[in-house]
């Protein structure tokens, strides 16, 4: 689920989609977390920092990136330590805050020296050179673009000495043009303004070669509009104009797909400063409460403690988010536990959620024989946590098999494969389920003799429909005549058998062996043939 989250914002970010992309980011990485993958958690902290970093907020951007050189740098991961440093002097740049960029920067050349990553020092080299030219410091700044280009032409990387040959270039172009740099001939600038236009327009036409051979159209796009503007300060009118027509031809061609990207940079601003506007708002609505809380239990002794420690967990701006980031997961948590994940992101965008049709799934009912019996001589804390024990553990065999749990109600145990996501699979699934489900309690009965229960189950396939019902206490549940046979077949199976429907035999036949036993007398639908599965490893063919 987390890859696939992960993969969904991958797509919402190709389609300039950045605040559905965040989103399934934040999904994925709870997803993670949960697991525990310390992998995928990093790089959905990068790129959460990433989408933030795209639009301006270089401050969240700096919180999730430096999230994320935590985690590698815990993980020992240099490559991916390097990349997280990398991105953090980034940020520095674009704030300005020169000290830290050559400090980050000069920490991930390091680990790229370390582990011989020639790409990466490549591309530090040239941030470097950005904070010499920022800082005016221009022979600095050529020489480390130069450095860059050097090793970008051993590892044979076009994009990289199109970028490289390119910025060079511009650099040239700019220092000649203007009026305001100040700077000291030596071999790295020449002297005169012919010299470096000269040399602005041999780099840009070497970047731009490279950039149509690879396709690489932004920086087509870039270097002929600064050659055009190059060529035009050298003098070469007739040159100028024809580069700049191939500029304004290919910039044409992107014109909509930029606007839309600046349109949708412009929504994800706005939405994203929406969702914190509403973080903040849900922060003092919940500060609000407790302190009424608070309060109003102060009178008690006992709760006064923890009274005092929530207040104070207020004074801290991270306490304050921990709580209601639990608060809000024990929310989620509690919403997927009562209903499918489908179902319940639909009721919190909607508010509601619709009934559905589902044409092919198949319904699985178990019960305890004989149950108010073998009740008798257990206490009733002892007969609940047998109870526990079971359906948990048909809980832990169902989950396997994607098959969603609908209810429990006494001793009788409910599931259903095919919905809310459709499983071609769906009657496959749950006799395997069934199989590992009678095989549990044929062992516990080994173990516990008479403190635990024997089980018959049943099953059938068809249509139903499924939705919300009620309002306190709501549940997810389904309906139709397949229910009521799967019921049906329930009933008429016996102890340790699994009883499955003629349309489910049909369904399965061909991988599960199974018994033909008779039939029964089903009202309004005639005799309806039923066949015992058969059990443990018999059950399939081979084996």
């Amino acid at each position: 689920m987390a890859s696939a989250h992960s993969n969904i914002a991958a797509n919402y970010n190709a389609k300039s989609d950045l605040p559905k992309m965040l989103d399934h980011l934040f999904i994925a990485l709870k997803l993670q977390e949960d697991i525990g993958d310390s992998t995928g958690i990093a790089s959905s902290l990068n790129n959460i920092g990433i989408v933030y970093d795209n639009n301006g907020d270089y401050d969240k951007a700096l919180e999730y990136f430096t999230k994320a050189l935590k985690l590698q740098q815990a993980r020992h991961n240099k490559s991916a330590e390097a990349i997280a440093m990398g991105n953090i002097g980034t940020i520095y740049f674009h704030q300005k805050n020169y000290a830290k960029v050559l400090e980050y920067i000069g920490n991930a050349m390091a680990i790229c020296e370390e582990i011989n990553d020639k790409s990466g020092i490549a591309s530090y080299l040239q941030i470097i050179g950005d904070v010499h030219a920022a800082r005016h410091d221009y022979h600095g700044a050529l020489e480390h673009y130069f450095k860059a280009l050097k090793l970008s032409k051993e590892l044979e990387d076009d994009n990289a000495i199109a970028t490289c040959a390119g910025f060079i270039g511009e650099f040239y172009f700019d220092i000649a043009v203007s009026d305001s740099i100040h700077y000291k001939p030596d071999s790295l600038i020449p002297g005169s303004k012919p010299q470096m236009l000269k040399k602005a327009v041999d780099y840009l036409q070497q970047a731009l070669t490279i950039s149509r051979n690879t396709g690489y159209r932004d920086g087509v796009i870039d270097f002929t509009g600064h050659l055009a503007e190059a060529l035009q300060a050298s003098g070469d009118y007739k040159g100028a104009l024809m580069v700049y027509r191939q500029h304004v031809a290919v910039k044409d061609s992107v014109f909509n797909t930029e606007n839309n990207v600046k349109i949708s940079n412009l929504e994800t601003k706005r939405e994203i400063a929406l969702k914190d506007k509403q973080i903040e708002i849900d922060k003092l609505a919940v500060a609000k409460k407790r302190n009424e809380r608070g309060f109003f239990m102060a009178g008690i002794a006992g709760i006064l403690i923890i009274t005092v420690i929530v207040f104070r967990n207020y004074r801290t701006q991270k306490s304050v988010n921990k709580l209601l980031f639990a608060e809000k997961q024990k929310s989620e948590d509690l919403l997927l536990n009562i209903l499918p994940f489908e179902v319940a992101e639909e009721l919190k965008e909607k508010g509601v959620a619709n009934a559905r049709h589902f044409e092919q799934v198949t319904v699985l009912f178990t019960d305890f024989v004989d149950f108010t019996h073998a009740g008798e001589h257990m206490s009733p804390q002892a007969l609940v946590d047998e109870l526990h024990a079971c359906f948990k553990a048909f809980d832990d065999i169902t989950g396997k098999y994607n098959i969603e749990k609908i209810k429990t109600v006494g001793d009788a145990y409910m599931a259903v494969a095919g919905l809310p996501t459709a499983d071609p699979d769906h009657a496959l699934n749950v006799v395997r389920a069934a199989i590992e489900i009678n095989g549990f309690m044929q062992d516990r009965i080994a173990k516990h003799g008479s403190n635990t229960f024997h089980i018959r189950i049943g099953i059938h396939s068809g249509s139903v429909v499924a939705g919300i019902v009620g309002v306190k206490k709501f549940a997810y549940d389904i309906w139709g005549d397949t229910v009521n046979t799967a019921a049906r077949m329930e009933q008429n199976s016996q102890a340790g058998k699994i009883n499955i429907s003629q349309t489910t035999y049909e369904l399965v036949k061909e991988k599960i062996n199974c018994e033909y036993r008779g039939e029964i007398d089903a009202k309004g639908k005639g005799q309806l043939k039923m066949y015992y599965v058969l059990s443990g490893t018999d059950a399939y063919p081979g084996l």
